[in-house]
């Protein structure tokens, strides 16, 4: 949590604010891909010890034996620490894209493409690529009144990020699709909706 009276740093680099410090009795670490202690700034799986974790889930085995180690918490959401210990999220360790041998975070594309004028909502997800394995997909839906076209998408975002991480499929659709909170289904953009029909593909109005 953020302190009473603090207000969370933001990272200068990906712009992203502090989620906060571990709260009073609590542990946290960033464990890499090695399962090493990350460093600061390193990018790894947020894991959690405390009095409040539980000790396993109920009649879930397997499970358990993924997510809890140690009396550790296996989160699942990735992230890292700075200098001064405050704690930064960047996605879910499930949600991450491996396109041609790199590391693709969706929230990281997602975070470009709300830059764009006409976007109004944007996910990012990773589809099957005979070539690179995964290739980035990108599902947005436009603000009233704007137009803009698949070719202008992929042109922004290929002039603000790194070749491997630019979205190569666009889709435009009325509505991204949704939990009952408002969160966006990630993984229903991988099957659906289908593509923007041929007479409509190059542009949208919303």
């Amino acid at each position: 949590m953020t302190p009473h009276g603090v207000v969370a740093p933001v990272d200068p680099r990906s712009g992203v604010m502090s989620i906060g410090v571990p709260v009073f009795n609590t542990e946290v670490r960033v464990v890499t891909d090695r399962g090493t202690d990350a460093a600061p700034g390193e990018i790894g799986e947020l894991v959690i010890a405390g009095p409040q974790i539980i000790p396993r889930y109920w009649r879930r085995p397997k499970e358990t034996a993924v997510s809890l180690r140690n009396r550790e918490l296996r989160t699942g959401d990735v992230g890292f620490m700075d200098e001064a210990g405050w704690f930064y999220l960047v996605d879910r360790a499930k949600d991450m894209i491996i396109a041609s041998g790199f590391k693709v975070w969706p929230r990281e594309v997602e975070e470009v493409l709300y830059l764009h004028p006409a976007v109004r909502e944007a996910a990012v997800v990773g589809i099957p690529d005979s070539y690179r394995g995964e290739t980035i997909k990108a599902v947005v839906s436009l603000k009233p009144g704007h137009t803009v076209t698949i070719g202008e998408i992929k042109a922004f975002a290929r002039a603000q990020l790194a070749a491997y991480k630019y979205p190569r499929v666009v889709e435009i659709v009325d509505e991204l699709p949704k939990t009952a909170s408002g969160k966006i289904m990630r993984r229903m953009l991988k099957t659906a909706p289908g593509p923007v029909p041929a007479a409509a593909a190059e542009s949208r109005v919303a």
